[in-house]
C-alpha cells in the first residue's frame, strides 16, 4: 500500500539509514575494516527490464530488482515486493535488514530483497501474472533453494508466489516447491505463514510488556497501516486483552492516507470487512461505523501506551518525532524500517523502548523458513505446531536481545545489530572471506 507519511519520507535514503545503523553496531563491536567494507554494500545485486505486453495491446516496460546482501550463514532469503516508488536504494536497505534478522533469529539464511516498480492496483491479473513470470526469467539463474529464496513482501501475494514458481518449474524441468515462500496452503504454503509476521510482532509486545511490569489489558495501541502485518498484530493483541484506538492508513479513492479512530476501541473484523486487498479501509463505510476519519500522520500523536508502524520505511523522523505522545512506552516496528536514525536518538533520550524491526518482524522470515524446510521434506505440519515454534523462537530472540541490552546498557536496536552482526561477521571470516 501507499504510505500515510510518503512525503515525508522522500527526503530520506532507506539504504544511507542502514548504512549508518551498521557503522555504529560495527564502531560498537570493533569490526576490522576489511569485514565492515564487506558487510557495508550487497554482495551482489541485479536490476533489469521487464517487458510486458499489456491488455490494450501497448508494451510497457517495467524495472526489476534483486539485490543479495550476504550469504554467508545460508541461501539469500527475502521478499519481492511491488510499488511504484520503489528503488534500488529501498531494495539495498530491506536487503541488508534481512540479513541482520536472519542472523538475529538463528536460522541458517542470507539476506536478499527483490521489488518492481509497478502499482498492482492498476494492473490486471493477466498483466501482474507477466510480470512475475518475467522477472523470474530475468534472474532464474541467480534463485533456487540453495542459493535464494524469494517470498511475498509489499503488495504481493500467495498468487503471485505460485506464479512465479510455476515459472522457475517450467525453465528447471523439475518440481521444487523450496524455491519460493509464501505459496497458497495446499501447493506447498505453511499453516501459520498468513498469520507470522504479525503475531511475531505481538509475541515480542507480550515479552516487552512482562519486561515493564505492564499488563496487556491496561494497554492502549495506535497502528500505522492495515495489511497483513498490522491486522495479525491487532488481533494478537487484543487477544491478550489490549485495545487498538486507532490505524492509518492509505485510501485508493483519494489518494490520501487517513487515521481511523474510535474512542472505546477498534473492531478489528468490521473494519476487515470494509478493507480492500491492499490494506485500504472505505472511508464512507468507516464512517458511517463511527469512526473518525483523521489526517494520516495522526496515529502518530495519540495518548496510547504502544505505538505500532506496520505499513513503510522511514515514517517516524526528525521532523514528526516530537508529536508522539508522552503516555508512549513501547514503539513496535512491524515494518522495516519505519525508524530514522535521528529519531531514533530522540527515542533514546525519551526512554521508549524500542523493538526493532529485524526483531518485533522477525516472525515472517521464520515462518518462511519453517515454509521452506516443510517443502522441503514435502512434509507440513499443523498450524498449531508451526505457531507454537514461532513463538518459542521469537520469545528466545527477544529474550537474548533484552539480556544483552541490560547487560551492556545498550538499547534493543543496538544489542540485536551486536547479536546479528556478530555472527554474520564470524561466518564470513569462518568462510575466509576476510
Amino acid at each position: 500500500m501507499a504510505t500515510p507519511t510518503m512525503a515525508a519520507a522522500k527526503s530520506y535514503n532507506a539504504f544511507e539509514s542502514a548504512q549508518a545503523q551498521f557503522d555504529r553496531a560495527a564502531e560498537m563491536i570493533g569490526l576490522d575494516r576489511p569485514t565492515r567494507e564487506l558487510l557495508r554494500e550487497p554482495l551482489r545485486e541485479y536490476s533489469f527490464a521487464i517487458p510486458v505486453k499489456m491488455d490494450d495491446g501497448r508494451s510497457r516496460v517495467f524495472r526489476g530488482f534483486r539485490v543479495q546482501h550476504n550469504d554467508a550463514r545460508g541461501p539469500g532469503k527475502g521478499g519481492i515486493r511491488f510499488h511504484p516508488q520503489e528503488t534500488l536504494d529501498t531494495i539495498r536497505a530491506l536487503a541488508m535488514w534481512m540479513t541482520w534478522k536472519c542472523a538475529l533469529v538463528d536460522v541458517p539464511l542470507g539476506g536478499a530483497k527483490g521489488g518492481v516498480v509497478c502499482d498492482p492496483h492498476n494492473l490486471s491479473a493477466r498483466e501482474q501474472e507477466q510480470i512475475c513470470r518475467k522477472w523470474v526469467r530475468q534472474i532464474v539463474r541467480n534463485l533456487g533453494p540453495a542459493i535464494d529464496v524469494p517470498a511475498p513482501d509489499l503488495m504481493a501475494s500467495p498468487q503471485h508466489m505460485l506464479w512465479m514458481l510455476d515459472e522457475y518449474e517450467a525453465i528447471i524441468g523439475s518440481r521444487v516447491p523450496g524455491f519460493i515462500t509464501g505459496k497458497p496452503i495446499g501447493l506447498g504454503g505453511s499453516l501459520g505463514r498468513t498469520e507470522a509476521t504479525g503475531y511475531g510482532v505481538a509475541f515480542t509486545m507480550r515479552e516487552a510488556l512482562k519486561v515493564l511490569g505492564m499488563r496487556a489489558t491496561d494497554t492502549v495501541a495506535s497502528v500505522q497501516g492495515f495489511g497483513n502485518v498490522a491486522q495479525h498484530a491487532i488481533r494478537l493483541y487484543q487477544q491478550l486483552g489490549g485495545t487498538v484506538l486507532s490505524v492509518a492508513c492509505w485510501d485508493q479513492a483519494d489518494q490520501k492516507a487517513y487515521t481511523f479512530r474510535k474512542m472505546d476501541g477498534i473492531d478489528l473484523e468490521t473494519l476487515v470487512g470494509i478493507t480492500d486487498r491492499f490494506g485500504g479501509i472505505d472511508r464512507a463505510k468507516a464512517r458511517d461505523l463511527g469512526y473518525e476519519a483523521l489526517p494520516g500522520d495522526a496515529w502518530l500523536e495519540q495518548e496510547v501506551d504502544i505505538l505500532i508502524p506496520a505499513a513503510f520505511e522511514n515514517q517516524i523522523h526528525a521532523e514528526n518525532v516530537g508529536s508522539i505522545h508522552p503516555r508512549v512506552k513501547i514503539l513496535a516496528e512491524g515494518a522495516n524500517g519505519p525508524t530514522t536514525a535521528e529519531a531514533d536518538e530522540i527515542l533514546r533520550g525519551r526512554k521508549i523502548l524500542t523493538l526493532p524491526d529485524f526483531l518485533a518482524n522477525a516472525g515472517g522470515v521464520t515462518a518462511s523458513y519453517f515454509e521452506q524446510v516443510q517443502s522441503n521434506m514435502n512434509y507440513y505440519w499443523g498450524k498449531d505446531e508451526v505457531l507454537g515454534k514461532l513463538d518459542v523462537k521469537m520469545t528466545a530472540t527477544f529474550i537474548a536481545v533484552h539480556e544483552l541490552a541490560e547487560r551492556e546498557k545498550l538499547s534493543m536496536r543496538d544489542a540485536a545489530y551486536v547479536i546479528g552482526i556478530t555472527r554474520v561477521a564470524e561466518a564470513c571470516r569462518e568462510r575466509g572471506w576476510v
